[in-house]
C-alpha cells in the first residue's frame, strides 16, 4: 500500500508541475513565435501550421525540477542508475531543443541539426552511459528470458546501447504526428517500466527509478492537457527524442531490452511502416501504404484524428499490459 501511495503521489506531483509550467511556457512560446510548419502532404494539418512547438520542455523541465526538489528534501536518493536516466533524458532533450531552435530560427524543417551532428552527439551520450553502467558493476548481458538465453557482449554492449537509444528516440519522433499520440503512448510505456522497476529489487536504486517513471508519466498527462486534440502546443524533437531515449534506457537498466519491442509496439509498427515504404519504393517503385508513418495512412483512409489516437492508445495499452504481465510475473 505504501508503494502504491508513493507512486500515485509522484504521478500527481509530476502532473501538477507540468500543468503549471505549461500555463507559463505556452504563452511565452507564442510570444516568441516558435510555430511549427506542418507537412504540406496532409491537408487536414494545414490549420495546425503556426502552433507553438518545443513543448517538450514542459514535461522535461517539470520532471527534472521535481526530481531535484525531492532530492533536496531527502525524499529520494540519487543512484548511478538514476544518474544515467537523468543524463540521457537531459542530453537527448538538449539535442532536440537545439534541433527545434534551428528549425524555428531559419523557418525550415530542414534547417535543424544534420544527421551527422545528431549521431555524434548520441555517440557521446552512449559512451558515457556505457562507462557509468559498467563502472558501477552492471553486466553487459542481454537476457531473453522466454528462451533462457544470455548473451555477454562485453565492450560491444556499448554499440548495443547506442543502437537502442538511436532506434527508440527516432521511433517516438516518427510517431509524433498527431495530437497527443506520442505523449499518450509514451505515458503508457513508461508507466509499464515504472511498474517493472518497482519489482526489480536487484536493481540499484530501483525505487527511485520507479519514482522517476511515475513523475514523468504525470508530466506527460499534464502535457496532454495542452497537447490533446486540438493541440495548443507540439512537443517537437525537444520532447520526442528524450522520451524515446528514456524508454530505451529503462529497458536496458531493468534488463528487459527485448520487451521494448512489445511495450513500444506501436512505435515499432510506425517505424517499420516507414522502412517498408522506403524499401518498396526503391526496390519495386511502388508504395505499400498511402503515406507513412502509418498513422497518416489512417487519415488517408478517412479516419478522424481523435479516433486514430484512441485506437493506437488501446493497442499500446494492450501490448503494455501484456509485457507487464510477463515482465513481473514470469
Amino acid at each position: 500500500m505504501y508503494i502504491l501511495a508513493k507512486s500515485v503521489l509522484a504521478l500527481m506531483i509530476g502532473f501538477i508541475a507540468s500543468v503549471i509550467l505549461g500555463l507559463v511556457l505556452i504563452p511565452w512560446l507564442r510570444k516568441l513565435k516558435v510555430g511549427q510548419r506542418t507537412s504540406i502532404f496532409v491537408k487536414a494539418h494545414e490549420k495546425k501550421s503556426g502552433t507553438p512547438t518545443m513543448g517538450g520542455i514542459i514535461f522535461t523541465l517539470s520532471t527534472i525540477f521535481t526530481i531535484l526538489t525531492l532530492y533536496l528534501m531527502k525524499k529520494i536518493s540519487i543512484s548511478s542508475n538514476l544518474i544515467i536516466i537523468l543524463f540521457v533524458f537531459f542530453g537527448y532533450g538538449l539535442i532536440g531543443f537545439i534541433d527545434d531552435f534551428l528549425k524555428v530560427k531559419h523557418k525550415s524543417n530542414e534547417a535543424g541539426l544534420s544527421r551527422l551532428q545528431k549521431f555524434l552527439a548520441q555517440v557521446v551520450i552512449a559512451i558515457l552511459f556505457f562507462y557509468v553502467y559498467i563502472r558501477h558493476g552492471s553486466n553487459p548481458v542481454i537476457e531473453i528470458y522466454a528462451l533462457n538465453i544470455k548473451l555477454n557482449l562485453g565492450f560491444m554492449y556499448g554499440f548495443f546501447i547506442l543502437f537502442m537509444l538511436v532506434g527508440a528516440s527516432n521511433a517516438v519522433n516518427l510517431t509524433d504526428g498527431l495530437d497527443g499520440l506520442a505523449a499518450g503512448l509514451s505515458a503508457i510505456s513508461i508507466l509499464v517500466y515504472g511498474m517493472i522497476a518497482w519489482n526489480s529489487g536487484w536493481l540499484l536504486g530501483y525505487d527511485d527509478v520507479a519514482i522517476f517513471c511515475f513523475i514523468l508519466v504525470g508530466g506527460l498527462l499534464g502535457f496532454l492537457v495542452y497537447n490533446g486534440h486540438p493541440a495548443k502546443v507540439f512537443m517537437g524533437d525537444t520532447g520526442s527524442l528524450p522520451l524515446g531515449a528514456v524508454l530505451a534506457t529503462l529497458a536496458i537498466l531493468t534488463h528487459r531490452e527485448v520487451s521494448l519491442i512489445l511495450v513500444g509496439g506501436v512505435f515499432v509498427v510506425e517505424t517499420l511502416s516507414v522502412i517498408l515504404q522506403i524499401a518498396s519504393v526503391k526496390l519495386r517503385g511502388k508504395k505499400i501504404f498511402p503515406m507513412t508513418p502509418i498513422h497518416h495512412s489512417f487519415e488517408k483512409w478517412g479516419w478522424n484524428e481523435p479516433d486514430i489516437v484512441r485506437l493506437f492508445y488501446v493497442v499500446g495499452f494492450i501490448l503494455g499490459t501484456g509485457a507487464l504481465a510477463y515482465g513481473v510475473w514470469y
